[in-house]
């Protein structure tokens, strides 16, 4: 299967990326644990602008993260993975799996409780950490399975940006919401005009930004709803989507994550990781993601291809696809984006970060390991 070149771009950042974040969550957590945790953590709260550092990297910068996934998204819609049913069934019934399994398990532990608001933690799944793992077994990854991991992430995310925008809205304020659609809507009409100058958009987008913060829906929804107002043409390299895509590449893989997981992985590991793995919203998050992914996603894959619904790519196999659904269960950046919006006690914040670290660990390990032999077992096959 041939990849397109945005694809490979976009593959190769993502997984360079996945590699950068673990480098900078180690020296992170390195830091909160020494004798400079304390200025450390104190850092990330200094006031900038009327609001602490953290939130122009949460609120902020995240918006323009998002802003790329959907992006990416659009152009899956258009002309990728997701735009030939047939092909997209595959991902789309694997993601569902992903998405609805680890919320029902987390639901499980934790259903009634003022914890239960955490269910959209174990959803989706962190795409650089993922292609970062998966680019560590180099050329023995069939291009199928980078796209199926590529378009079930994404579609992960999508479901992820829908929850927060839906459940995680706890006071709306419906002026602010309708200037927010009606910039929306003047875009959409530039949009039909065939306006293809960028600048118009970003200022629009930085207007929709403001509105949104402070309509109570979190601002990053943002980033999805101006790419889907940029104009995409047929995609191709003069395309105003295409450009803006590929610029955005490099700082969102290499300056903005890395900051976000620097910052939100200020985490101090004291001695009682036992009571901390006990609580019932670790035990959902855990338990959520190490099997409530890899199980979602294999039923409803699964399923989907016994009933006719889709069919595996030839060079993909359910060893392989078990190998994927591991790697999707690192949750990482969104899962730790999600519980900053679910939980309001930095204690429980913290408590779950670093459950989230430890199963994004496990999994990790997991899916690379599981890949490694199934890969090296298909090659010595061939």
């Amino acid at each position: 299967m041939k990849l397109t070149q945005l694809f490979s771009e976009f593959f190769e950042s993502e997984k360079a990326s996945g590699i950068i974040l673990i480098l900078c969550t180690v020296i992170s957590l390195g830091i909160a644990n020494s004798v400079f945790g304390a200025d450390y953590q104190h850092f990330w709260h200094t006031d900038f602008a009327g609001h602490p550092i953290e939130f122009w990297i949460n609120d902020g910068l995240m918006a323009i993260f998002f802003l790329l996934i959907g992006l990416e998204l659009e152009r899956e819609i258009y002309i990728g993975e997701l735009s030939d049913i047939k092909s997209a069934a595959l991902p789309i019934f694997a993601a569902l799996g992903g998405i609805l399994i680890p919320a029902g398990l987390y639901l499980v532990f934790n259903y009634g409780t003022p914890m239960q608001s955490g269910a959209g933690i174990p959803m989706a799944t962190d795409i650089a950490f993922a292609l970062g793992i998966l680019s560590l077994l180099g050329n023995k990854v069939p291009a199928s399975l980078k796209i199926f991991l590529t378009a079930l992430a994404v579609i992960d995310d999508l479901g992820a940006i829908l929850v927060i925008a839906i459940f995680y809205t706890k006071e709306l304020l419906l002026h602010n919401l309708f200037i927010v659609l009606g910039v929306f809507g003047v875009l959409l009409i530039m949009n039909r005009l065939k306006v293809r100058n960028l600048i118009p958009y970003l200022i629009g987008g930085v207007v929709m930004w403001y509105f949104m913060l402070n309509s109570g829906i979190h601002a990053t929804i943002t980033g999805v709803l101006l790419a889907f107002a940029i104009p995409f043409g047929n995609g191709d390299e003069k395309s105003t989507s295409y450009i803006l895509q590929h610029f955005l590449h490099k700082p969102v893989s290499f300056v903005i994550l890395p900051l976000f997981a620097i910052a939100n992985t200020a985490i101090v590991i004291g001695s009682d990781i036992s009571e901390i793995l006990s609580q019932q919203y670790s035990i959902g998050i855990a338990t959520g993601l190490i099997v409530g992914k890899p199980l979602g996603i294999m039923l409803f894959s699964f399923s989907a291809v016994s009933l006719g619904l889709c069919k595996l790519p030839g060079d993909m196999n359910w060893k392989a696809i078990l190998g994927v659904s591991f790697l999707a269960a690192i949750g990482f950046t969104m899962s730790i984006f999600v519980t900053l919006l679910a939980f309001a006690d930095p204690i429980i914040v913290a408590n779950s970060k670093f459950v989230i670290l430890l199963t994004s660990f496990a999994a990790a390990t997991m899916g690379f390991l599981l890949l490694k032999t199934t890969l090296h077992i298909k090659l010595k096959m061939l």
